[in-house]
């Protein structure tokens, strides 16, 4: 069998060595799968609700054990692995308590002599294919809901998180999960793409790279399959003139640079008023200078590597042709000696003076960089935020809300926030427009996408 080998951004070492899986064990996952669904839809709710929460209750003992995984496998620091199983609980606990509302029949008006209504009937086998740089939040979004909905998991974790999907795997089975419910396989894209068309899988939910979604969209193309794809991201932010400067700057900070940039809902644009431009320029100038670039395993470290050389590479070269164009690029690179060139450690960086012609402010980065673009008016900024092939989220920074919330309500994105970015209320639909994806996942309304309507029309019989 075919191996592949997961490249530590830490020190470019070889941390985990895994083989895709024979034609032989696909087939029988699938079965598997298959055969449990049929038990498993018919089992009450409730015992949905309750293996669901001892699956969360054992995935919170490993919070140590996740944190040092995530941080070899990917580059988060150590210091931030705690937040991303606390984010998995949420979620998960959310999902759990909106399960009975959300899954419950539609009872309609009673009419002489017939009983109608029309139940939530679960799909069947979901193959789930999840991402490295937040590899349990974005799982989570659909596993736990699907499994409560009824349907069976395949997941299919990223080459550079496969310890992900096996630990999860593993929390089932000592939650008590009958066998076939949640099942993982490592894949190739020849294999996902024979998976996406199989015959057994009735939804597919694809979370990474706008390419990875046409992909997945041209594989199911014809065969009528459910498809939720959540993709990339240029995420705006505005700062009004009356915003709060201070706390502005610091949540647009975070919310570009946490993770090393590496967020689909991270901020990567930022147009601010010009009557606050300078004093906003200030503040996160000076909040970028205070990041500690280096090993994720150090417990100083607040800026960890990239995924990997290429993708360090690739920001690299968006701030090179930037700055080429005309952009400043005002942190110098010199102050995070970590920082080199070869290598998946990227001093954060700001960029000012800069445009839509550049590729930083159009193209995705998925980096720590952030361009900072001075305008004068809520018409021109309303303006450059649609400007994207992207529409996940946007954020406003204003005093005013009611004002924040009417300009909000003109930005085409799947979320707005106001006064804050880049955080998934579990209650709330996450979705995109454009290429940021199709479907949508959390709240109640993300259950229909792991459910069909099936209609009960009865006509009773005199006696």
């Amino acid at each position: 069998m075919q191996a592949f080998e997961c490249i530590s951004p830490v020190d470019g070492s070889v941390f985990v060595q895994r083989c895709y899986a024979s034609d032989d064990q696909v087939a029988e996952v699938l079965a598997l799968a298959t055969r449990a669904q049929d038990s498993w839809r018919h089992r009450p709710l409730a015992d949905r609700q309750a293996l669901c929460r001892r699956f969360l209750a054992e995935f919170a003992k490993e919070e140590t054990n996740i944190a040092e995984h995530l941080c070899w496998q990917m580059g988060r620091p150590l210091r931030f692995g705690a937040p991303e199983v606390r984010g998995f609980i949420e979620r998960g606990e959310a999902m759990i308590d909106l399960a009975p509302e959300a899954l419950a029949d539609i009872s309609l008006p009673e009419k002489p002599g017939f009983k109608r209504g029309i139940k939530r009937v679960p799909l069947g086998v979901s193959l789930i294919i999840a991402p490295w740089n937040y590899p349990y939040l974005t799982a989570v979004n659909t596993i736990v809901p699907a499994l409560l909905a009824g349907n069976t998991v395949v997941l299919k974790h990223s080459t550079q998180t496969p310890l992900c999907a096996e630990l999860l795997c593993e929390i089932a089975e000592r939650a008590g999960f009958p066998d076939g419910v949640l099942q993982a396989l490592h894949l190739n894209h020849e294999q996902v793409a024979t998976l996406v068309k199989h015959p057994a899988i009735a939804h597919v939910a694809f979370t990474g790279s706008v390419a990875g979604g046409q992909q997945i969209e041209g594989h199911a193309a014809g065969l009528f399959k459910h498809v939720g794809l959540e993709l990339g991201g240029k995420d705006p932010a505005y700062v009004r003139a009356d915003a709060d400067i201070e706390q502005a700057a610091a949540t647009v900070v975070d919310g570009a640079m946490f993770n090393s940039g590496q967020s689909c809902c991270g901020i990567e644009r930022a147009y601010v008023h010009a009557s606050v431009y300078e004093s906003f320029v200030a503040h996160a100038e000076a909040l970028v200078r205070q990041y500690v670039l280096g090993r994720p395993d150090d417990p100083d470290t607040t800026l960890g590597p990239m995924v990997s050389v290429k993708a360090a590479n690739f920001v690299r070269e968006q701030i090179r042709d930037a700055c080429q164009q005309g952009a400043r690029a005002i942190i110098p690179e010199s102050m995070f000696a970590n920082s080199q060139a070869g290598t998946a450690y990227l001093a954060p960086q700001l960029l000012l003076d800069v445009h839509h012609g550049m590729r930083v402010m159009h193209e995705e980065s998925f980096g720590p960089v952030l361009g900072i673009q001075l305008v004068h008016s809520d018409e021109e900024a309303l303006q450059c935020m649609n400007d994207s092939p992207f529409g996940l989220t946007a954020a406003i920074f204003s005093r005013d809300l009611a004002g924040a919330e009417k300009l909000g309500a003109s930005v085409n994105t799947g979320t707005v926030f106001v006064n804050r970015c880049d955080y998934l209320d579990p209650e709330l639909a996450w979705t995109g427009v454009k290429q940021s994806g199709r479907g949508c996942t959390l709240s109640r309304i993300g259950f229909e996408h792991l459910t069909r309507p099936q209609s009960f029309h009865i006509r009773e019989l005199s006696s």
